[in-house]
């Protein structure tokens, strides 16, 4: 009984074998005879790389007559790739053969990478380190490989590393380089090498095991500084991506040391210039490429350099003629840009600072100022302010004030620049820059009665209507310009009537020369207000020099629209014509006789002994303009902040802001005849 029942176990568990054989062979039959083209793509792949090649240079920018802004120039460079069975030691002896013959920023050997030198060439004493609950800790997998590396380099002295001399530090900053990055990128070890470092480079090949120059690229400025400020500016190799934008590239499917724009239009349009890179296929230990890369694309830029030379010579030209003029003792820079309304495209942007330096005044570029800095712009948005009165009905055409100081209970008068003003209308409220009249219509629109020395107490809704109406308009509003971090502006946070009134002649809240553009547009546009753009269109790469076809051309763009009866932009135009040519307007658009244009004078303040406390009171000048008057080509916003310092011996004001623009519309008119 005992032998059948081991015959029938035996039989049962040879079946159960049988029967597991024949679906294995099953499966192989059927994997080796209908699979093969599957098996032999997976095997493939496992045994197939992509890899891509060097970055491609940028596309290149341009003005809107294709003069080339910005391009690329070919430069050399040393690159380290670690080949297969290279030892840390052999890696040291390159280091220091690259360390006597190359010169490098040693202002970028910091202690970190000095004590990640010593930790690679005392692994021993490095490991003790460590503690040994710290190294329980990690074998327990509650402490990362990369926190005990943190800790290494923390506990390293300043005396272990003080015996490195020049040579050491220069070869624990190569060596940091041969490591930084993942390990399948080319590491770079310097770029723009000189014809020395090359040589040397390419004679020691066999020593230099993994080290070889490659060809790159670097941006070059045929025009200089001309508009360089917001040309932006783009990362080097060895820095690659910003550390902070990390994973924001890394999705994008950048490489860590693949070269970005940083900041301004090099970062604004980084996916249209942007190269693409070689794609290879490598297999077997051959590569092969399947996909060869190209440039990035073109940017054209509605800006006209030979117009922006202009601009910016004749900023220089008069800002340093006006340090010789009283009163312009904290004055230090002027801002201008000119606009097509037509489309918010921006034909120049330009700002220039001057400064003292060893006893004689120089003049630097302040372009990047003219996206950071608001200021109060005085009676240029007058213009705005008789719209809050026609869109509220509390100002009808024609309407007459007269012209007196505003007083109220236990404050100062409040005044216009002139005593003798008179009786005025809407029209020549704006010829004469009346602060009265606009005080009068602000105290009706919040529905105030005036009398003189009133106690008054005014809702905060009065100028909550102001402050809509105005960024309708532009003021208080960003212009959608294409250029990163766009300032604001600054909206004042206390409301009373002081501050209404304040509000309505442009002394309480600050804008940008861009908002002031914006602003001046809109009304020539009659309530439409176009985005501003420094782009005119894209062009597609090319394989040579030649300039593609367009991808992109810009398309005026409305962002917002006041919706007011036309006759209302209309009459404020017709105010603005007035203005040039009564007297505060004459001139100042130069020989243009058909313009329209404000003036504005703003109580300002200077911090003048740098203690970041506003002290010294001052005047800034600006202007607001356009031409011609009834079909504008151009607009122009002008603005010169501290032109004048308030003092108790002289009344003079410098007219360099007047000059500037005067001269600018000559050159402008002259060069668009």
């Amino acid at each position: 009984m005992n032998n059948k029942l081991i015959n029938k176990r035996f039989i049962f568990i040879a079946s159960i074998f049988l029967i597991f054989l024949i679906i294995i062979s099953i499966k192989l039959f059927n994997m080796q005879l209908f699979d093969t083209k599957k098996s032999m793509a997976s095997l493939n792949k496992l045994s197939t790389k992509i890899v891509y090649g060097e970055s491609k240079p940028r596309g290149r920018i341009l003005d809107t007559n294709g003069n080339i802004l910005v391009d690329n120039i070919g430069i050399n460079k040393i690159v380290y790739k670690k080949e297969n069975g290279i030892k840390k030691e052999y890696e040291f002896k390159i280091a220091y053969m690259l360390a006597e013959k190359l010169s490098l920023d040693e202002d970028k050997i910091t202690d970190e990478i000095l004590k990640k030198f010593w930790i690679a060439n005392n692994k021993d004493l490095a490991d003790k380190k460590i503690t040994a609950k710290e190294y329980e800790l990690y074998k327990q997998r509650k402490l990362k490989a990369s926190k005990l590396e943190e800790l290494k380099i923390k506990r390293v002295t300043k005396k272990e590393i003080s015996s490195y001399n020049t040579l050491d530090k220069k070869a624990a900053y190569i060596y940091y380089l041969m490591h930084n990055g993942y390990s399948y990128d080319d590491k770079i070890i310097k770029e723009e090498i000189t014809d020395e470092e090359l040589f040397y480079v390419e004679e020691n090949k066999g020593k230099l095991n993994g080290v070889s120059v490659v060809t790159t690229w670097k941006r070059v400025y045929p025009y200089g500084d001309l508009l360089k400020g917001i040309l932006g500016s783009v990362s080097t190799s060895s820095n690659g991506i910003p550390k902070d934008k990390k994973t924001y590239y890394l999705k994008k499917g950048y490489s860590l040391n693949d070269r970005v724009g940083l900041s301004y239009l090099e970062l604004e349009y980084e996916d249209e210039l942007k190269g693409t890179k070689d794609k290879y296929e490598v297999k077997n230990g051959v590569k092969k490429l399947i996909k060869k890369g190209h440039r990035g694309n073109d940017i054209v830029l509605s800006i006209d350099i030979n117009l922006q030379k202009e601009v910016e010579e004749i900023l220089k030209e008069e800002i340093l003629k006006a340090k010789s003029e009283a009163n312009t003792n904290y004055y230090d820079h002027s801002s201008v840009i000119i606009t097509d309304p037509r489309t918010g495209n921006i034909l120049s942007v330009a700002s220039k600072q001057v400064i003292m330096q060893n006893n004689d005044y120089k003049v630097n570029d302040y372009i990047t100022s003219t996206l950071s800095l608001s200021i109060s712009p005085g009676s240029v948005v007058k213009g705005a302010s008789m719209l809050v009165g026609y869109k509220t009905g509390n100002l009808k055409f024609g309407d007459v004030y007269y012209d007196k100081c505003i007083k109220f209970k236990n404050t100062p008068k409040k005044c216009s620049w002139s005593n003798s003003l008179g009786s005025l209308n809407d029209i020549t409220a704006l010829k004469f820059s009346s602060n009265s009249y606009q005080f009068q219509l602000a105290l009706k629109v919040a529905g105030v009665k005036y009398y003189y020395n009133m106690p008054v107490k005014i809702d905060s809704s009065a100028l909550d209507t102001y402050r809509n109406v105005f960024k309708s308009l532009g003021l208080g509003s960003k212009t959608g310009i294409d250029l990163p971090n766009e300032n604001a502006g600054y909206e004042g946070k206390e409301s009373n009537a002081g501050l209404l009134l304040n509000y309505a002649i442009g002394q309480y809240d600050s804008y940008t020369i861009y908002q002031l553009a914006s602003y001046i547009n809109t009304i020539i546009n009659d309530g439409d207000r176009l985005k501003l753009s420094l782009l005119k269109e894209i062009r597609s790469y090319t394989n040579d020099d030649s300039i593609g076809p367009v991808k992109l051309k810009y398309e005026k763009k409305s962002i917002d629209k006041l919706d007011l009866d036309k006759s209302y932009f209309l009459r404020v135009k017709e105010g603005f014509k007035s203005v040039m040519q009564g007297y505060l307007g004459r001139g100042y658009m130069g020989d243009i006789k058909d313009s329209a244009g404000k003036t504005g004078t703003s109580e300002t303040f200077y911090d003048s002994d740098a203690d970041k406390v506003v002290d010294t009171e001052t005047y800034t000048k600006s202007f607001i303009g356009y031409a011609p008057a009834d079909n504008p080509v151009m607009s122009i916003v002008s603005i010169s902040p501290h032109v004048r310092v308030k003092n108790n011996y002289s009344n003079y004001s410098s007219n360099v802001n007047k000059r500037i623009v005067s001269r600018i519309c000559n050159k402008f008119f002259e060069i668009y005849k």
